[in-house]
């Protein structure tokens, strides 16, 4: 799945080629994805122009002078440059064709992804109004992780992973940032200290700003008309590598599920 380092890649890679540029046809081949593309949006969006590119979470905000388009590239889901030549494929669901030619094309196999549009503040959506703080601004800080955690007693794992508590901590980002601050994915929420509350919340930031900055290099492969992803190649220093040494102690590391998700730790590092 698509994780916010890969989001705001692709944020970042497709910006360049539609901000400031008019929209000259929208062409939906199958509207039935994870919600039903929104009605008349072909209508709705030809002749108005891209005045930015922009991420909340894990949604892709397409700002226009009339309302905001959102997607949501939900399993599998892309978004490529293309040529405006080039056929589609099987699951090349939707077509954002520009008046300078350009194509922005939306591939989605599993369709669990989102093209939805709103005439609201895009914040008003009732799909972002309750999103906790995006991890890499001002407003995201271990003091906070510390306050919300006071009553939770959940796994310090799942309560990172809650997008009412922060955005984007996906569960490869999780395993990471809780190895890095050296603490265990099953200690209780509520138990952990506000110290390491703060170290955790830099963590964090360092996990998933490396993930973009590595995410930075494969951003031409956002214009490829063979739509082979473009998301970067992972360095992980547990997810994945249950049994296998600590890169610290050269324990073994162990795997448990938790919210029946992978939870790779080292019972030695992390307390």
């Amino acid at each position: 799945m698509p994780e916010l380092p890969e989001v705001e890649t692709t944020c970042r890679g497709i910006a360049p080629h539609i901000t400031g540029h008019t929209v000259e046809q929208v062409i939906i081949r199958n509207p039935s994805l994870r919600w039903p593309i929104t009605a008349n949006l072909d209508q709705t969006l030809p002749g108005l122009s891209i005045q930015s590119v922009s991420r909340r979470a894990k949604y892709l905000l397409f700002s226009t002078s009339a309302g905001t388009m959102l997607i949501h590239l939900g399993m599998s889901g892309s978004l490529r440059i293309v040529s405006r030549d080039l056929p589609p494929g099987k699951h090349d669901h939707v077509d954002f064709v520009f008046t300078h030619g350009t194509v922005l094309r939306f591939n989605d196999p599993r369709r669990f992804g989102a093209v939805l549009w709103t005439q609201a503040p895009a914040e008003e959506h009732a799909l972002l109004k309750d999103l906790g703080p995006e991890p890499l601004l001002d407003d995201f800080s271990g003091d906070l992780l510390y306050t919300l955690s006071r009553t939770r007693k959940v796994p310090v794992k799942s309560f990172i992973m809650d997008s009412h508590v922060v955005v984007g901590v996906g569960n490869i980002y999780a395993n990471e940032a809780l190895f890095m601050a050296g603490i265990l994915p099953s200690r209780q929420a509520g138990k952990v200290s506000l110290a390491r509350y703060q170290q955790l919340a830099e963590c964090i930031r360092v996990v998933l700003q490396h993930s973009i900055d590595q995410g930075g290099t494969t951003l031409r492969d956002f214009v490829n008309e063979a739509g082979n992803p473009g998301y970067f190649k992972q360095q992980l220093r547990v997810y994945g590598r249950a049994g296998l040494a600590c890169i610290n102690c050269r324990q073994p590391l162990k795997e448990l599920r938790l919210a029946n998700r992978s939870t790779v730790f080292c019972s030695h590092c992390q307390r």
